[in-house]
């Protein structure tokens, strides 16, 4: 799945909630506008969510799950194009840049570590020499 911006996934995700409802009668759910977009349940959700903060959708809990409604479509057209994750994808950077980061910590201590068990067994070796012709 390629990456989309919020734009078109929020359209795409109001237009799921409008073709569910029409085949159904009901309200869809979100799990069942994962299915028809081809989204994972998590990443629906978060759209679902972002779309409800922003008054764009309705989300009703209730015994037979969560459902959700088209409250105003109009909302849509103030997301800027091309804002693809915001802080979430600005907080993903920043983790992978910091597991970067540790990763490089990790190698070069064992970069070092290995050089003090080369120049332990080059003294080790040293050593033994030197014992070997004291004895002879």
């Amino acid at each position: 799945m390629k990456t989309r911006d919020l734009y078109t996934e929020a359209h795409l995700a109001v237009a799921a909630i409008r073709v569910l409802e029409h085949r159904q009668d009901t309200p869809p759910s979100i799990e069942a506008i994962g299915d028809l977009l081809s989204f994972s349940v998590e990443h629906t959700n978060l759209i679902c969510k972002r779309l409800a903060q922003m008054g764009v959708l309705k989300i009703a809990e209730g015994p037979f799950g969560t459902r959700l409604f088209v409250q105003d479509h109009q909302l849509l057209e103030t997301i800027p194009k091309g804002e693809t994750g915001g802080p979430l994808k600005d907080a993903i950077e920043a983790f992978q840049a910091s597991r970067k980061n540790h990763d490089s910590q990790i190698e070069s201590f064992k970069a070092k570590q290995l050089q003090k068990q080369k120049d332990l067994f080059a003294q080790l070796d040293q050593k033994l020499k030197g014992d070997l012709k004291k004895d002879r």
